[in-house]
């Protein structure tokens, strides 16, 4: 693998990681949301990932690999952003609410605000990790030139 595969790979994790902690974001600061642009209540939206380049069984990978050739994947990209339609949402009571039903109950949006917070912790550590590898990948290149000046 060469070292601007690694800066490549680290760089698709740091940009898709960043993407969904701004979605989370939008989730969070939607959490109240009775009413959007279509007259309906938000929806949680959720970010999946997937690997960038062509998918390579498993099996395919294990049967190639050698001491001299290693698997070097291509890092990860946004595979898309799709609303919660899985969750719930939640129904209060409120009559005096301007967006409630004819029995008084207000449909808020299905937003857990620990969920967010629990997926925006993990989000942000996946981003640190891949800074890390970033700076390591950068450290590493900058010793081997330091080296060939020798």
């Amino acid at each position: 693998m060469s070292m601007f595969s690694a800066f490549n790979i680290n760089a698709s994790g740091l940009t898709s990681q960043r993407y969904r902690m701004d979605v989370i974001s939008e989730n969070v600061a939607n959490a109240n949301t009775t009413r959007t642009e279509d007259g309906t209540p938000y929806r949680r939206k959720v970010v999946t990932f997937a690997q960038k380049g062509d998918q390579t069984s498993f099996s395919r990978v294990l049967g190639s690999v050698s001491l001299y050739h290693g698997y070097s994947g291509q890092g990860v990209k946004v595979d898309g952003v799709y609303e919660d339609t899985e969750t719930e949402m939640n129904m209060v009571y409120d009559p005096s609410h301007p967006d409630a039903d004819e029995n008084g109950y207000v449909t808020y949006p299905n937003v857990n605000i620990i969920t967010e917070m629990t997926n925006l912790i993990d989000a942000s550590r996946a981003y640190e990790a891949n800074a890390t590898a970033f700076n390591a990948s950068k450290s590493m290149a900058l010793q081997g030139l330091q080296l060939t000046q020798q």
